[in-house]
């Protein structure tokens, strides 16, 4: 592993603190990874014993997480399956696209995370991808390269921070099924969704639909739409 690859790992994985009163500093990680990474004693100026335990777990942490991350890119490239599932991850590492962009992946992973934003080269990557799990973790929005994924017929997006519908997903004519339940979205144009030829079931559960767009989405024929019972919002009720 080159120090490129070595310092994008360091910046994609998440550290929480455990055990310890307080979560270890990215410095204080660095400075200990570069230890292990180049088996020189890095300068730190009479570290306290809280600091280098703080430092020990970052670098336990940070390290397994590296391995697993790897293992499983490793296992992939035989199953067809990247699982990246409860890896810490903030964003997928770049060695991950290198790693994986000879492989023909079927199915991609990414649940349990807290993924705030997925990279434009992952249409490129992964285009023969046929389902896709991206639940719960931190995205607002997907790039327009996912419509690369040219076979992706299943994308769980449920669990995340969507205020706005991905249409780009519709344009994806092998999409059979969307669950995007408990995000924030409001509105659903119920039209592009209808007009779609593949489109089989949405699920859009637990988000804070307005009423027309429920009463709306609630009338559509042709494809299975899982809808939450609607509310009325205090703000609606214009009877007190």
């Amino acid at each position: 592993m080159n120090y490129k690859t070595f310092q994008d790992f360091l910046g994609c994985l998440h550290v929480a603190a455990r055990e310890v009163n307080h979560q270890p500093s990215r410095d204080e990680i660095f400075e200990g990874l570069m230890m292990v990474y180049s088996g020189e004693t890095p300068d730190m100026s009479t570290p306290t014993k809280d600091v280098a335990t703080r430092t020990a777990q970052g670098v336990k942490m940070l390290g397994a997480g590296v391995v697993k991350v790897l293992h499983c890119c490793k296992d992939a490239k035989e199953s067809q399956t990247l699982d990246l599932n409860s890896c810490s991850l903030m964003q997928i590492p770049d060695a991950v696209f290198s790693l994986m962009k000879l492989s023909h992946i079927l199915h991609c992973n990414l649940s349990c995370n807290m993924i705030t934003k997925i990279s434009p080269r992952f249409g490129t990557c992964f285009s023969h991808i046929t389902t896709l799990n991206l639940s719960s973790n931190r995205l607002s929005s997907i790039p327009k390269e996912v419509i690369k994924c040219s076979q992706l017929q299943s994308v769980d997006i449920s669990i995340n921070s969507f205020v706005v519908f991905p249409t780009i997903l519709l344009e994806i004519k092998s999409i059979t099924d969307i669950k995007a339940k408990n995000n924030f979205i409001a509105d659903v144009d119920d039209e592009a969704l209808e007009q779609h030829a593949n489109l089989e079931l949405v699920n859009l559960e637990e988000n804070p639909l307005d009423q027309p767009t429920h009463a709306r989405l609630s009338r559509v024929e042709g494809l299975r739409i899982v809808l939450t019972d609607r509310r009325v919002q205090e703000w609606e009720d214009l009877s007190c």
